[in-house]
């Protein structure tokens, strides 16, 4: 989404304008972009934005902050890597939004906070309305379910940056926690118990090795659908799942296993002087299998890069692991925390 721009209107503007077209940035697409996707944008407000679509900068009533103790506000960036790339090749745009959304709550989450407000950038080579119409009303979408506004953002033509028909999608999410709620990993300990909650495919990370193995092969039929499809399947929001099971206490730390998967997220959690050791028995999407096998990809590797089918870990204490399991069937055990560093996986040499 951006905020709305002067076009030019007096004869000198137009033709200043032509001018600018020429140089390869075209204010009227950029107009019918904005045109396209406003009721989008419009439909995720709430009562607190007070300013939104148009302005200079979105203005976020704060006034319910007070309902809390000591608010602390968590904010993070993150982007969809070159799932973009996916889906410019099969002409899906509707998808990646959601993913860019559901990435950054989760990213938050971690932290135990909750989502307030999104902004989001989209930035091309050369501004196609309908195209730019579909991404951000993907953005919108995931701003709706998760109950937040899209406050803000920008779209930007850039040619000679992007090559023609790539894109970059970028979002940045402010959240807020209670300040003795946020969760820093200090209070793991070894014998704690490590979930893990199913991820349903690649997420947003490890396309360009995905893309590399099997980019020729996006149409070819895979289980009940095709390669492509599940390349774009889509990145689950845990908010739903996880958010109780952090109002309740239960949860010690959390890791979101976005790029460098579970070996390099898992650690985040974890405070100086404890590992975890992990027993690979839970299920792994067949994506997975069909990329190492044509890749010709090391387990290892395969841990290194992608999640692996697990989206998101919860650490808990021992004793606390039966009301996990109860109150989120979905949860599965992945193994343990361990004295010690880093993440060792049974069965998967370190390469």
């Amino acid at each position: 989404m951006a905020p709305s721009k002067p076009t030019p209107s007096s004869a000198h503007g137009s033709a200043d304008a032509s001018a600018y077209k020429d140089a390869g940035v075209d204010l009227g697409a950029s107009a019918e972009a904005l045109q396209r996707m406003a009721s989008a944008v419009r439909a995720t407000y709430t009562p607190a934005v007070l300013a939104g679509l148009g302005a200079f900068g979105g203005a976020f009533d704060a006034l319910s902050l007070k309902e809390l103790r000591a608010p602390v506000l968590v904010a993070s960036t993150d982007g969809v890597g070159t799932k973009t790339e996916v889906a410019r090749a099969l002409g899906r745009f509707d998808t990646v939004g959601a993913d860019l959304v559901n990435h950054c709550v989760n990213d938050i989450l971690v932290g135990g906070a909750r989502p307030l407000f999104f902004l989001d950038y989209v930035a091309s080579a050369r501004l196609e309305p309908a195209t730019i119409a579909a991404l951000v009303g993907g953005v919108a979408a995931a701003c709706r379910a998760h109950a937040i506004p899209l406050l803000g953002g920008e779209t930007a033509e850039m040619p000679g940056v992007y090559e023609a028909g790539a894109f970059d999608l970028v979002g940045t999410i402010i959240g807020v926690a209670e300040r003795d709620a946020v969760l820093t990993g200090e209070r793991v300990q070894a014998g704690d118990v490590v979930f893990g909650l199913a991820s349903g495919g690649l997420q947003t990370n490890g396309f360009s090795l995905a893309r590399k193995v099997l980019g020729g092969s996006l149409h070819e039929a895979f289980g009940a659908s095709t390669v492509g499809a599940a390349l774009l399947a889509p990145h689950r929001s845990f908010f739903g799942a996880v958010w109780p099971l952090l109002e309740a206490g239960l949860v010690r730390a959390c890791a979101h296993i976005t790029g460098g998967g579970l070996l390099e997220n898992l650690p985040r959690a974890l405070p100086a002087g404890l590992g975890a050791h992990l027993t690979p028995t839970w299920p792994v999407p067949e994506i997975f299998t069909l990329i190492q096998k044509r890749g010709g990809v090391g387990a290892a590797e395969m841990y290194r890069v992608f999640n692996m089918g697990v989206g998101f870990a919860l650490i808990t204490a021992p004793q606390d692991a039966a009301a996990v399991r109860a109150r989120l069937p979905e949860a599965f055990v992945i193994g343990e925390v361990v004295p010690g560093s880093g993440v060792r996986i049974e069965g998967v040499a370190e390469s």
